[in-house]
């Protein structure tokens, strides 16, 4: 879990965190969730992979203000070794809700742009995806 608190540069005129906002939390949550599980950015970018944003999508289910506090639920959604989709969810610590949820999907890319099969070419970093996989489906149960 993430957590964070709402910076006051975050939140348009009426004190309300603009929507852009979100997305960023999101990343700010994948990474930190990526580096608990043992395998940061980093690692992977030292190993010659890449993993950029296919696609972004967030619900706004209620308003967030300049000085409340959030935790952010991270979790591997969908993976199969090429692709990887996250999920999240963003908490008030005041009102214990859930105020935004939303998934990023991702691929897997040599540095020359070439798809990149982790199952075969980095068998250690597919485990720790299906690992997490595994994980998120048993807490749901």
């Amino acid at each position: 879990m993430y957590r964070r608190k709402v910076f006051y540069y975050e939140t348009d005129q009426m004190g309300i965190v603009h929507h852009s906002n979100y997305i960023r939390w999101f990343e700010e949550a994948r990474i930190d969730y990526m580096d608990q599980m043992g395998l940061g950015y980093d690692k992977m970018e030292e190993q010659g992979i890449i993993s950029p944003v296919l696609s972004v999508e967030a619900s706004y289910l209620r308003m967030l203000h300049f000085g409340d506090s959030v935790q952010i639920e991270t979790w591997v959604k969908e993976y199969n070794g090429i692709k990887l989709t996250v999920g999240y969810e963003i908490v008030s610590d005041r009102t214990g809700k859930v105020h935004c949820k939303g998934v990023t999907r991702h691929c897997f890319l040599e540095r020359t742009g070439r798809p990149l099969a982790l199952k075969q070419s980095c068998p250690e970093i597919h485990n720790l995806f299906m690992k997490a996989l595994e994980e998120h489906r048993k807490a749901k149960k």
